[in-house]
């Protein structure tokens, strides 16, 4: 590693008391520091840069006892995929999806030792071999990253299933698999040409988490007189006229009774939490990070796990969930750098576009107006002034704390499709949660009811819309849908590369343009986003062009081009990525009803 010195803690009887020596001359112990409760010891080891792969022996001895414990260094090798614009994000609750091993269902040695599909919030038997079983559908669907509901160790007495309550960082749930298991379910992905994604928890711990019941150090956890529940308002961290009790509401009280908040302020706990990170993106060979609650924890401390990361792994993709009310709380959380001393050159940190996702869904069920229908779209897209790297945003329609996009489009296939299409074709990356492609449904009153089974994800399942044969007209209607945009993007390498240029919406019209040029009138762009992805300049690209029709009306309308002639002139060729229909630009397109036009256009 870049940063040759890790941290053990050390857990054993009396362990606070022991001289710490080192088989190995290049494995220095630098120190042993006694934790708080005499059965934890911090040790801190040097590597050397160019010590060889093995080996060492850790001799721990007091007065009573001398003990030798093995102790390997093994080789870095993991160099990331990078994630860009290009990907597609398939989200998948491990416990819903699929049942791939019935053997792993129920364990007399867990807390929550059964398995009993009919309830909502009880454990349903999903499991990574169900996952795994199903990766040609994923590719088949055009997916190239896979984000899994956190997988580790859950071993709560209840409510086990969604996975963010963790008893063991370094532990796959035996109810989902191994650690070899997850290891080898990376690799498949990757085989598969599909990014892997871990979701991860820096903000609370379970209350069952072996390290809660035998704390370390009570800085650990931040404890009140009483129990007290975040009152969930990230504006207080930005806030100039934010009261002190706030802001430590928001940051220091807890989630709920179960998740005690972790006190990343305690360099011992945030050392554990960030090789922990890197322990794991090393060893299962990870793309990515989701992070969970990401404006919980000490925002200090999240600045230096994502330096640390991006230290050891440059292309390692960080992607955190602010869900925040407005634009400017939202980018708050991007441009936050904290310290003078971070490079913002190694350190950038993507969010989860809420924002968007709240002018999408609330602007496709509005009539067209000011600040309504489509032109709620438009205003949430002229903030990315705010970001860095809007483009690098995660974008979506739902989630499995959220109502399902087809239910919040009242069921209405042709006003999910401009749903989807938006989602597909807006900057960003976007992420489509399981079910989507087959119209899955229900509102999230309870969350559960957003977390259904996957229809043939168990052997017992009467029917499985894995399959297009088992699946409705309807359903089949709404997977093409998703696959052709989704492997058009696929074939389309140009598209991750592109600005964005919108038209201001008139009379329920709302257009924009996807380029990989910068137009000569285009507003002013940070530099960062040619850097980072390394691109050409833009004169010597080949100018693509994909053009977006949307129409809010309930009749079809017919649209000048001549307004949008900065891209597009009458006689252009172009290409319908839909219907796949060949046609030539006129002066006026007609744009169904309640629907859009995708057109492609590629000029020499």
């Amino acid at each position: 590693m870049e940063n040759n010195h890790v941290e053990l803690l050390v857990h054993g009887q009396n362990i606070s008391r022991a001289v710490v020596e080192s088989s190995s001359r290049q494995t220095k112990v630098i120190s042993a520091l006694p934790a708080q409760n005499p059965e934890f010891l911090f040790v801190i080891l040097e590597i050397k840069k160019k010590q060889e792969a093995g080996e060492i022996i850790l001799t721990f001895s007091n007065d009573e006892k001398k003990v030798e414990v093995p102790y390997l260094l093994k080789q870095k090798s993991h160099e990331p995929q990078v994630m860009s614009p290009g990907d597609l994000i398939y989200l998948a609750m491990p416990d819903r999806f699929s049942n791939g091993d019935t053997a792993n269902d129920a364990l007399l040695e867990m807390n929550e030792k059964s398995c009993d599909r009919s309830g909502l919030k009880t454990r349903h038997g999903g499991d990574l071999q169900g996952v795994m079983n199903h990766l040609n559908y994923l590719e088949d669907l055009g997916v190239t990253a896979l984000w899994l509901n956190p997988i580790l160790e859950n071993n709560q007495p209840m409510e086990s299933y969604h996975g963010y309550a963790a008893t063991d960082l370094y532990k796959v749930d035996q109810r989902f698999g191994t650690n070899d298991l997850y290891y080898a379910l990376s690799d498949s992905c990757h085989a598969h040409g599909i990014k892997m994604v871990m979701d991860v928890i820096y903000n609370h711990w379970g209350n069952e988490n072996w390290l809660i019941k035998n704390l370390p150090d009570s800085n650990w956890v931040h404890w009140f007189d009483q129990f007290t529940k975040t009152n969930y308002r990230a504006e207080v961290l930005m806030d100039p006229h934010a009261s002190w009790a706030d802001e430590k509401k928001m940051s220091d009280a807890w989630f709920d009774k179960h998740m005690p908040d972790l006190n990343q302020k305690d360099n011992h706990l945030s050392t554990y939490l960030i090789q922990n990170s890197l322990w794991w993106i090393e060893t299962a060979k990870l793309d990515a990070f989701r992070i969970d609650t990401y404006a919980y924890p000490d925002q200090d401390f999240m600045r230096q796990l994502c330096f640390n990361i991006h230290e050891e792994y440059p292309d390692f993709f960080l992607f955190g969930e602010t869900w925040v009310q407005g634009s400017p709380v939202q980018a708050w959380f991007e441009n936050f750098k904290g310290r003078e001393w971070w490079n913002q050159s190694v350190y950038y940190t993507s969010l989860t576009d809420f924002q968007l996702y709240y002018a999408i869904t609330e602007g496709l069920n509005e009539k067209f107006g000011w600040t309504t229908g489509f032109s709620k779209i438009e205003l949430t897209l002229a903030h990315d002034w705010l970001y860095e790297h809007p483009e690098q945003l995660v974008t979506f329609l739902d989630n499995h704390d959220l109502s399902r996009v087809y239910s919040m489009m009242n069921e209405d296939v042709e006003k999910w499709k401009m749903a989807v299409a938006l989602l597909m074709t807006i900057r960003g990356i976007p992420c489509i949660y399981y079910g989507t492609e087959i119209l899955m449904k229900n509102f999230s009153d309870p969350d559960a009811l957003v977390r259904e089974d996957f229809p043939g994800g168990w052997p017992t399942d009467s029917i499985n819309k894995f399959l297009s044969g088992a699946r409705t007209g309807k359903e089949n209607e709404a997977f093409t849908f998703i696959k052709t945009l989704a492997q058009w993007r696929k074939q389309n390498a140009w598209f991750a590369k592109t600005w964005m240029t919108q038209f201001v919406p008139e009379d329920g019209i709302y257009v924009y343009a996807r380029h990989n040029f910068k137009p000569p009138s285009h507003p002013r762009m940070r530099n960062g986003f040619a850097l980072r992805h390394n691109l050409k300049q833009p004169e010597q690209w080949n100018q693509n062009i994909l053009m977006v029709f949307m129409n809010q009306h309930e009749s079809d309308r017919n649209v000048e081009t001549e307004r949008f002639d900065q891209f597009i002139r009458t006689g252009n060729k172009c290409r319908n990525i839909i219907t796949g229909e060949e046609m030539v630009l006129n002066e006026t397109i007609t744009i169904p009803a309640k629907s859009f036009l995708l057109l492609e256009f590629k000029r020499p």
